[in-house]
Formats: C-alpha cells, sequence, structure tokens
C-alpha cells in the first residue's frame, strides 16, 4: 500500500506542543505520585477500578492493513483489518490498571471516512481487535471500543456508497477530503459530492449498525465497553449541529429534535451491552468538520439532561471548550466571543452529569494536570498526541521525566513503513539513543 499524505494541518507542530485548552497548573499543587492522578477511579458503574487517572485518548492512526492487498482501480480495496503491528502500539501505551480507548471504529463501510480505519463489521477485523485486546488484558489494562461514524466527513470514492448525513448539507467552502481518491493523485473538494440525507428507514439502519458493532466490540473481541463518537462533526455531531442538520421531522428543527438521533444511537448500545458498558464522547464547543450550529448550550445542555435521566453510563468524555483540531488558541477564542462564550467551561455539563466519571480532554499535558482533579473539577485526563510519542507517560508524569515530542508528519498513514512514528516512539531507557526532542 503507497504513502499517501493528509492535507496540511492549519496548526504548525510548535502550536501544537502547547497547551490547547487554556488551563495552567494550580499554583503549589501535589505533583507525581502525591497527585490524585495516581489514585484509583471506579467506572462502569462500579465493575470497573481503574489505578490511575491518565486515560489514552482515542487516536486516528490509519494502520490498518488492506483486506484486498491486490487491489486493482476496478477492484480497490475499502477494508482494513488489525494486526500484529496494532497489537504492539497498543500494549506499549498499557499499564496494569490503565484505561485506553481505542481510535474511531466505524461500525459498516459507510461509515469509514479514511483509508487505512480498521472497522468493526467483519470477521477479519473483529479476529483482528480481539488479539490486541486479549493482549492488554494480559498486561493487566482496559480498553473501551470507540464507535465512529464519519457521515458527510467522506466521499463516495473511499467507500463506494453515497455519503450519508443528517441533511443534505454540503460543505461550505473548498474544503477538500484529506486523501486523493482511491488510484487519483489530486484531493477532492468535500463540496463537490454533498451527502444524501438519511431517510428515517435509513437511520434506524445506522442505529442498528451501532448496536451490532456494540455486540461485536463486547462479546466476539472481549472490549471492555464501547464510546459513542459523538463529537468531532462526525455523524452524531451533524444531529446535532443546526448548520448541518436542516431537517424538519422528529430528527430536526430544534434543539430537543436534533438529539434524538444520538439518544437513540446510546439506547441501542445499551440495550446491546448494557449500560455499564457505554460511555460517549462529546465536543459541544467543537468546529471540526465545519460544526458552526447555534444554541450549543441548549442543545447539548438537553442532549446531557437526557442521557443522565435515561442512563446510569459509564463515564462521559468531554473536549475543552478552548481546544481545536485546526484552531490555534486565539481563534478559537475570537469563535466563543461571538457566540457570548468567552468565560464557558466544562462545568455546565459537570454540574448535570454529577457523581457520572467524567474525563477531559484536549491540550492536557506535563505542566498543566496538577491540581486539576483535586478540587473536583474532573476525574480523569484522556492524552492523546504526547501518548501518542511517549508509550511510558503514565510512569514519565509520576516521575517527573520529560516527555517525547510528536512527529506530526507521521499522525496519519497510510505509509508504507507503517512503524515509523508509531511503534519506533523509545519509553525512558531508550530516550538517550533516540535522537528525537523531547517537551519540557
Amino acid at each position: 500500500m503507497g504513502s499517501i499524505l493528509r492535507a496540511p494541518s492549519k496548526v504548525s507542530a510548535e502550536e501544537a506542543a502547547l497547551p490547547g485548552n487554556g488551563i495552567s497548573a494550580k499554583e503549589e499543587a501535589p505533583k507525581g505520585p502525591a497527585s490524585k492522578v495516581f489514585t484509583t477511579l471506579t467506572i462502569g458503574n462500579g465493575t470497573l477500578t481503574l489505578s490511575h487517572r491518565v486515560v489514552l485518548a482515542p487516536l486516528t492512526r490509519n494502520r490498518g492493513l488492506p483486506l484486498n492487498p491486490n487491489a486493482t482501480p476496478s477492484d480497490p480495496n475499502r477494508v482494513w483489518y488489525p494486526d500484529p503491528l496494532m497489537v504492539e502500539y497498543y500494549t506499549q501505551r498499557t499499564t496494569s490498571g490503565g484505561l485506553l480507548i481505542s481510535e474511531g471504529l466505524p461500525p459498516n463501510l459507510v461509515g469509514n471516512g479514511m483509508p487505512g480505519i480498521p472497522g468493526l463489521f467483519c470477521p477479519e477485523q473483529v479476529a483482528g481487535w480481539k488479539a490486541v485486546v486479549d493482549a492488554i488484558h494480559a498486561k493487566g489494562g482496559y480498553i473501551y471500543a470507540q464507535l465512529w461514524n464519519a457521515g458527510r466527513a467522506s466521499i463516495p470514492q473511499h467507500t463506494g456508497l453515497p455519503t450519508i448525513s443528517a441533511s443534505a448539507t454540503p460543505y461550505e467552502d473548498g474544503e477538500c477530503y484529506p486523501y486523493p481518491p482511491p488510484w487519483e493523485s489530486k484531493q477532492v473538494r468535500y463540496a463537490d459530492f454533498p451527502p444524501t440525507e438519511l431517510s428515517v428507514e435509513g437511520i434506524k439502519e445506522q442505529i442498528g449498525d451501532y448496536a451490532k458493532a456494540a455486540r461485536r466490540a463486547v462479546e466476539e473481541c472481549g472490549f471492555d465497553g464501547v464510546e459513542l463518537h459523538g463529537g468531532n462533526g462526525y455523524l452524531p455531531e451533524q444531529f446535532l449541529s443546526s448548520n448541518i442538520n436542516k431537517r424538519t421531522d422528529d430528527y430536526g428543527g430544534s434543539p430537543e429534535k436534533r438529539c434524538r438521533f444520538v439518544l437513540e444511537v446510546v439506547e441501542s448500545c445499551v440495550k446491546a451491552v448494557g449500560e455499564n458498558k457505554v460511555a460517549i464522547r462529546l465536543s459541544p464547543f467543537g468546529l471540526y468538520n465545519q460544526t458552526r450550529g447555534l444554541q450549543r448550550l441548549e442543545t447539548w445542555g438537553h442532549l446531557c439532561r437526557e442521557l443522565k435521566k435515561k442512563h446510569n453510563l459509564s463515564y462521559v468524555h468531554f473536549v475543552e471548550p478552548r481546544y481545536e483540531q485546526v484552531h490555534s488558541l486565539e481563534e478559537k477564542n475570537k469563535f466563543l466571543e461571538s457566540w457570548g462564550m468567552s468565560d464557558i467551561s466544562l462545568d455546565f455539563f459537570r454540574n448535570i452529569f454529577g457523581g457520572t466519571p467524567f474525563f477531559t480532554a484536549g491540550g492536557w499535558n506535563s505542566k498543566n494536570v496538577w491540581g486539576v482533579l483535586e478540587d473536583g473539577t474532573y476525574d480523569a485526563f484522556a492524552i492523546g498526541r504526547l501518548f501518542l510519542s511517549t508509550p511510558d507517560l503514565v510512569e514519565r508524569l509520576k516521575e517527573g521525566k520529560t516527555l517525547n515530542q510528536y512527529d506530526r508528519s507521521r499522525f496519519y498513514g497510510p505509509f508504507e513503513d507503517r512503524t515509523i512514528g508509531y511503534t519506533d516512539y523509545p519509553t525512558w531507557e531508550g530516550v538517550e539513543a533516540w535522537g528525537g526532542k523531547l517537551v519540557d
């Protein structure tokens, strides 16, 4: 499989290394072993006890193997699966009693947004993920499968199927799909391939596929639970976002109706595997994939109140308001100010969920995690990029050792050499011979 490069990021590697959530460490806060970061946390309604509160955030890496390695223009590969290299990647980042969240796993073919993504809808994928999960459990760790449906953040040339969304709303500008279509050399604009609006029957089909994937994850692969990816502008958030969801039926037209799809997906997963094994990730203030809708607090507030009322979820996982995938902190703050939310925090949602374990993601690092859990603001940190580059992140945080800087150009495959920027980052013992950069 040849090397395919994504579109350049709007954020430089230097900017990406900075805290993205605008939160600083508390002065005189306990650090290292004395910090609450290294105390136990119970999730899954008492069924799982984590030994510390540093969670591997879900990270798209595009390192799956093609099911059809001999693909041709007339018979392109559409499906990827996990192999022993992915087993190594995840087990490198496994600690006894630690929680990992998998990269996003499409529950069906139409939901796959990018090449190299190993989904959870065919036997080869199930077998591959079972090997990953078994290896993590052998080291004493836990892992949740993140269920991810890209919706309109894909193109029909990639899946071979019409792209779907809440409404037939095209992208608004010249933003391109990050990969050239199969067997082509140039990227194409999203706007040139607008999605089709899901019928009510189609909505029910997607909900059913989520439930099937949840059942496969838990019963066949052995995942400890599933996390619905409800953020980052993918299908669930396309229903939540007023600028994308233009429906006038029971699935759109008001904050309450825009929440219905997500609530029904969660309900289907709960019925499939039990609420002890179901979690959700949300980004109520995100802009990624052109989620530029209004009524943020009204929509996500209703969603969260309904989730809390109907289910005792394993945990909830939120992205910080000031963190953004492709915008700097300064740019994101301008958006928040324009919405009248310059001083917004996740407290609004923390108060709704009360005692449900509350994870935060977005810009956390070895400088700003201290003292945050002590005051009860959150229960755990989901850390991505620095965990990507530092397989022994938990140990280094505990011992006050510097972290590896990541190579942004190797975040997203596919690559011919899949190991570079994936499984070749060293633990502390190998840093001296590494030759890479460390983060202060």
